[in-house]
């Protein structure tokens, strides 16, 4: 399972989307996301199909390895599935014991599924195709406007992109953890609830002095280069639109006109 995550790693690969600019590309998921939670028919769900479809087509990111992400939503899934199922009012379906199935309920039921498994897939593909450095630099080239009202905007942006970068790196540590808590007994998998929990327990502590003592070297070389925030500081290599780019805002701006076609007339 915890092989399984793939948020925050970097899949590499000669693609159309690894070379787009990252601010193409972080404005691609904030509009695919809003338009996943704006529609509500079928044919709102036929578009980001194929637009999702066409993303990881263009990506060379194998599908396979996209979807061992879901696995670690799993849980989430199932949660948000049975509250919409058996929490939203509506015309009885069936009725199980006291618990009642409207029709509304098992369509918000699915559609919601959808809309997890399609904002998994779709960030991850984000993430898949951006390095962290790249998507530092576009987070700080797209968000420079706000640093005439002094929001520190590289400091933000460089949290966010250390965050990411830790994530396969926290994630290799917990199987080296829990491979070393097993080869001397632990057991993670059987039990109740509660007894998982405790056995988390030997797993959490190491984990966190890990992540911790990796906090803190990476501030001591951080200081030892006399880093001191984004004031002054240049890019080796700068963000320029190309071409391409430009293409690309296009598709987004046909993709939007299209969203609001189908939220008006459907």
């Amino acid at each position: 399972m915890i092989r399984d995550i793939t948020i925050g790693q970097y899949y590499p690969a000669d693609s159309v989307v690894h070379r787009l600019d990252p601010r193409v590309k972080l404005m691609a998921v904030i509009l695919y996301v809003i338009s996943l939670f704006t529609f509500r028919g079928i044919w709102g769900f036929v578009l980001v199909t194929l637009a999702l479809a066409g993303m990881i087509k263009l990506s060379k990111v194998p599908f396979r390895f996209m979807v061992k992400g879901l696995k670690a939503i799993v849980i989430i899934l199932l949660i948000t599935a049975l509250f919409n199922l058996f929490l939203t009012p509506g015309e009885t379906w069936v009725t199980v014991w006291k618990l009642t199935i409207t029709k509304e309920g098992l369509k918000s039921a699915v559609f919601m599924a959808i809309r997890l498994i399609y904002l998994i897939l779709g960030t991850s593909t984000l993430t898949l195709t951006t390095t962290p450095n790249q998507l530092t630099d576009g987070m700080e080239k797209a968000l420079s406007p706000f640093n005439k009202i002094h929001v520190p905007v590289h400091e933000v942006a460089m949290m966010m992109s250390i965050a990411l970068r830790f994530i396969p790196i926290l994630i290799e540590e917990t199987d080296k953890i829990m491979k070393a808590q097993i080869a001397r007994g632990a057991d993670f998998e059987s039990g109740n609830l509660m007894k998982k929990a405790k056995a988390m327990v030997p797993l959490l502590v190491p984990l966190f002095i890990s992540a911790f003592r990796r906090a803190n070297d990476l501030a001591l070389a951080m200081e030892a280069r006399c880093y001191n925030g984004g004031a002054g500081r240049t890019k080796m290599k700068p963000l320029k639109y190309k071409k391409a780019d430009l293409a690309a805002y296009g598709i987004m701006l046909g993709y939007i006109v299209m969203v609001i076609l189908l939220r008006v007339l459907l």
